[in-house]
């Protein structure tokens, strides 16, 4: 069956134009509203019209920030063993609100947020056993800091891994 011809965007209404744009964009990937609305006045939409559209597409059920952050938050702790301090940076940097941002990292406990960086560091630190114990200590201790996990952290599990080391070996 034939398609019907595309009208062009110069030939769109205003209002048509910033809608396409808005479901173009979040076809491609999920977006906060800030990331919505940044993304559509960068295409030169009006920028009370791209408020407008970013107020409608929240009130259908097509942006919903709460949800949006507790699903990265959830993902980049689970499959990337990322910090909440990452996760936190992260979110701030996609423009999610504090309140959001405090409720999906409210899911990562301390002891998970623990047990990713010890399953992480002790990842590294096995694939790292032929290499002079300094420089693999200081491999594994920036790979968890890259990660954003803190130093005091990090250091304790390098000292737990090489414990472990001695009393193995």
């Amino acid at each position: 069956m034939p398609r019907a011809p595309r009208a062009d965007a110069s030939s769109l209404d205003p209002a048509e134009r910033a809608r396409e744009i808005a479901l173009r964009l979040l076809t491609h990937s999920a977006r906060s509203r800030a990331q919505l609305r940044e993304g559509l006045v960068s295409r030169d939409v009006d920028e009370d019209l791209a408020d407008e559209i970013v107020a409608r597409y929240e009130e259908v059920g097509l942006l919903d920030d709460g949800a949006l952050a507790s699903t990265i938050a959830r993902t980049r702790h689970q499959e990337r063993g990322k910090s909440r301090r990452a996760i936190s940076q992260e979110l701030a940097r996609k423009g999610f609100d504090a309140a959001h941002v405090d409720e999906a990292l409210a899911q990562i406990s301390d002891e998970d947020e623990y047990e990713a960086a010890r399953a992480l560091g002790r990842k590294r630190w096995d694939q790292l056993a032929g290499v002079d114990h300094d420089a693999r200590v200081r491999r594994v201790v920036g790979m968890l800091g890259r990660k954003g996990y803190s130093p005091s952290v990090a250091f304790a599990l390098v000292k737990d891994f090489s414990r472990a080391d001695d009393i193995g070996a």
